[in-house]
């Protein structure tokens, strides 16, 4: 290789002895690489002073990256995502906000139900804690207990008891008869769920009107002494139970009897179709049914107020009433419900035409003593009370037909008392003309009943 071109590569190599160490500063190391090579036998080597010495010196003064490198190396937010979390914490703020006014102005509402834990701590005149919309009580009657002590003279005149109730009869000043159900119920054992129950009772009671129904007449509600009470109509005439089991059969004609099943029926039909909500008799039975002196029948649902006290003294039978029996309806809760109301209502037909008890612990179920006959179209006049007279095959035979299927042991196909009482008011005649077509002597049975 020629000489001058050796001395400008040593030339070159020289560069790192210039004494500028701005340009140093901002070079990379790695420009000089291969000068200071690994093979020390080779020709092209440095020297190991000089190597040594730019190695020392780089790692003592280290390097320094340019102020322009710094800048670009901080992580910086696009600005879209500074704008979402902008708009994310301003929707939050403003749920919170609309949150708040919501609760606050919900506090602020007066229910038209409230309950809270029962207290007596002080006396009973802070009175209960469950309260009815002020609305609701106006429109209806509210009686004293001192009136209707002195109605039913002093609570002597007791018509009938339950272990849960006990009904007095007593006469207004004014005039009418009335019949007043008192709860066998203590302060100490009254909760607010008790109120609650007995209220909404007395509402639902109150909006029913119907020939057929039992009228409500007032409520009392008072706290010394503790009383609970309800006010009805009187039916002077007794229950069906008393006519049918305990009456003269020949007295509680064949008429009288058709026309107390289409009443009963009109009564249930205006219950479960007509009434909004519907209403169903707690626990319907021929003792449920009042008759007038006429012979309108009234329903009354006197034993909602076990449902209201415990459900455990009626499986144990605890009753006082003797025309408490166990139901044949498999299907029911005791407590009945649409469906339950047409079984026992079916139960009741077959009271009516047959004049036995609906269960006799020697004979068994009514329901089940009557099946084997309403099978047999030609055996149905076996299912009638051989005291009763006048009787019209017409009629027994669509009594028959809905009593079959009111007791139907598939609660889904009993019909409803639409049906029902529709069958029966276009099936048996009550007119007249019907009446005197079968006998002459209905003419007296006829100026009886109507």
């Amino acid at each position: 290789m020629p000489v001058s071109s050796i001395k400008c590569c040593r030339f070159l190599l020289q560069l790192p002895c210039w004494k500028n160490p701005n340009l140093f500063e901002v070079s990379s190391r790695s420009s000089f690489q291969g000068n200071c090579l690994q093979d020390d036998y080779s020709i092209r080597q440095r020297a190991h002073q000089i190597c040594a010495s730019a190695s020392t010196a780089a790692n003592l003064k280290g390097f320094k990256r340019p102020a322009s490198e710094h800048k670009h190396n901080k992580v910086q937010q696009p600005t879209w995502l500074i704008v979402l979390e902008i708009a994310t914490g301003a929707l939050l703020l403003v749920f919170v906000i609309t949150a708040a006014i919501t609760a606050s102005r919900s506090c602020n509402l007066k229910p038209s139900i409230r309950i809270s834990s029962w207290s007596r701590s002080k006396s009973w005149s802070d009175e209960i804690t469950v309260l009815i919309d002020s609305d609701m009580l106006k429109s209806l009657p509210k009686l004293s207990r001192q009136e209707l002590e002195v109605a039913c003279e002093d609570f002597s005149n007791i018509i009938g008891s339950t272990p849960e109730t006990v009904v007095y009869k007593g006469t207004m000043k004014d005039g009418p008869e009335v019949s007043v159900i008192s709860l066998c119920a203590f302060e100490g054992h009254w909760t607010s769920q008790h109120e609650l129950f007995y209220q909404n009772k007395v509402i639902d009671l109150a909006r029913l009107n119907h020939e057929n129904i039992a009228k409500f007449l007032g409520y009392c509600r008072e706290s010394d002494p503790f009383s609970r009470m309800l006010v009805f109509e009187y039916a002077s005439n007794g229950t069906l139970y008393e006519h049918l089991h305990y009456g003269e059969a020949a007295q509680f004609s064949w008429l009288r009897r058709m026309k107390i099943a289409i009443g009963i029926a009109q009564g249930l039909r205006y219950l479960h179709t007509e009434s909004q909500p519907p209403f169903a008799i707690s626990e319907l039975t021929s003792n449920s049914v009042y008759v007038t002196e006429d012979f309108t029948p009234k329903l009354v649902d006197f034993e909602c107020w076990k449902m209201l006290f415990s459900r455990h003294e009626k499986a144990l039978g605890h009753f006082n009433n003797k025309a408490s029996f166990p139901s044949r309806d498999s299907s029911e809760d005791k407590y009945m419900d649409i469906q339950g109301n047409t079984f026992a209502f079916g139960v009741i037909l077959l009271e009516i035409i047959s004049g036995r008890l609906p269960y006799c612990k020697d004979k068994g179920y009514l329901v089940d003593w009557a099946v084997k006959y309403l099978q047999q179209p030609e055996e149905i006049g076996k299912l009638v009370d051989p005291e009763l007279t006048n009787v019209r095959t017409e009629d027994l035979a669509v009594i028959c037909s809905v009593v079959s299927r009111c007791v139907d042991p598939d609660p889904s196909k009993r019909p409803s008392m639409q049906i029902i009482a529709g069958a029966l008011e276009t099936g048996i005649d009550l007119s007249a003309a019907g009446i005197l077509k079968e006998s002459s002597l209905a003419w007296a049975e006829l100026a009886l009943s109507l």
